[in-house]
């Protein structure tokens, strides 16, 4: 039987409409609570606000929890949470009026989130992460200037800054450096930075350098915070390296090239100095934007913006060599809703992954199979949002245990 195009539209909107509903009415078993940050609407200037999900422990279904809140600036992009899943660190990049700033806010037990104290004293921040220990926030913000910046925690509570270092190219020091990253290593002991030299990486303007392009600047966290570059850093890291992650056991560092469509990994050497992994970069699809790995640190997820697609690779734990984990389907990606720029793995039991769509305007769910790595989408599947979500945070429901980090 055919349908006319308004009959099909009035058909899907319908079963949407009641897969929505039910997901709503149904009791759900929370297992973790999920926050995507966006903006309020799509004019110029608009406010930005978080959003909290509930994160169905059997499913990884995602249905609206406690209130959303501003995000306490304009044009959120960044988030992070404090280990004890206590704290939670919003950057807003601001606008061409709004000056940028960056947000802590408190976590309850219930999922509720409450702003706390705002940093303003940092000039165009792009991205932050937070030790484990949850004694120092890093905050990469440029260019012109494009710094990273440490600052003092106290109970979550952002203190003054106890380091601050320039992102600069032996050779080319007057090159333009774009931040687009930072990564803190789960021992506390080194925090990595990538970004690229738009004196030398132009798209559609005039270069400058004939420095390589991308790069990962990397340091040594010495005593009160102090910042040292790692030996022969920073490492070359491919044209555009757009995302970074290290894996829970300090052995291993992973980096998106947005512009060559490939994974660059590293091994970390003497706890900080980055070498190639020997047999990479490895390929992702097309414009990969974020990346993550699961508790375990056994399987890597990588967002490709323009394929509207999420990549799943299984961890060789003796190599750190990452090999294409094939879907239930047997395809070699997992369709999102269009653009995702964000990635998380829920930190519970490590069994969803979730992406912030962009253009998209949803989160798009999978569940995660722990023997394979493979993705099945969750039911429901994607889930509305606000206007142009760009990042996510997830923290563990009171009630369960953490996921255990036993590669």
């Amino acid at each position: 039987m055919k349908f006319s195009k308004l009959s099909q539209l009035f058909l899907v909107s319908t079963i949407g409409l009641t897969g929505s509903t039910l997901l709503t009415s149904c009791a759900i078993n929370t297992i973790d609570y999920v926050f995507v940050s966006n903006s309020a609407g799509s004019s110029a200037g608009s406010a930005g606000q978080i959003q909290t999900y509930d994160a169905d422990s059997g499913t990884g279904a995602l249905r609206p929890g406690q209130p959303t809140v501003p995000s306490g600036g304009v044009n959120p992009v960044s988030m992070a949470v404090t280990a004890d899943y206590a704290n939670l660190y919003v950057v807003n990049a601001g606008d061409s009026t709004t000056a940028g700033n960056v947000v802590h806010f408190s976590v309850a037990g219930n999922g509720v989130i409450a702003q706390k104290d705002v940093l303003t004293s940092v000039t165009s921040p792009l991205a932050v992460a937070v030790n484990a220990a949850g004694t120092y926030l890093y905050v990469v913000s440029g260019p012109s200037p494009a710094l990273i910046t440490a600052y003092s925690l106290s109970s979550g509570a952002i203190g003054s800054a106890v380091a601050s270092v320039a992102l600069a190219v032996p050779g080319f020091t007057s090159d333009t450096i774009v931040p687009t990253g930072v990564n803190v290593l789960a021992n506390n002991n080194a925090v990595y930075v990538a970004g690229y030299d738009k004196s030398a990486y132009n798209p559609g303007g005039a270069t400058t350098s004939s420095a390589n392009p991308g790069w990962v600047f990397g340091y040594v966290v010495g005593s009160s915070g102090a910042l040292t570059a790692a030996a022969n850093s920073p490492y070359k890291a491919g044209i555009k390296p757009s995302a970074l992650v290290s894996d829970p056991t300090n052995r291993f560092v992973y980096v998106t090239d947005f512009a060559s469509n490939e994974l660059i990994g590293y091994t970390i050497q003497g706890g900080s100095t980055l070498d190639f992994l020997i047999n990479g970069p490895f390929k992702t699809g097309n414009e990969p934007t974020a990346i993550a790995i699961d508790p375990r640190g056994i399987y890597l997820y990588i967002t490709n913006g323009l394929d509207s697609t999420v990549s799943a690779f299984e961890i060789t734990l003796s190599t750190g060599t990452p090999s294409v984990s094939v879907s239930s389907n047997g395809g070699q990606t997992n369709t999102t809703d269009t653009t995702p720029v964000a990635v998380i793995v829920d930190p519970s039991i490590g069994r969803f992954v979730y992406t912030a769509n962009q253009l998209g305007d949803t989160v798009s769910g999978f569940v995660l199979n722990p023997n394979t790595g493979a993705l099945d989408l969750s039911i429901s599947t994607p889930y509305p949002t606000g206007a142009a979500p760009t990042a996510l945070a997830a923290v563990p429901h009171g009630n369960h245990a953490i996921q255990a980090v036993s590669p």
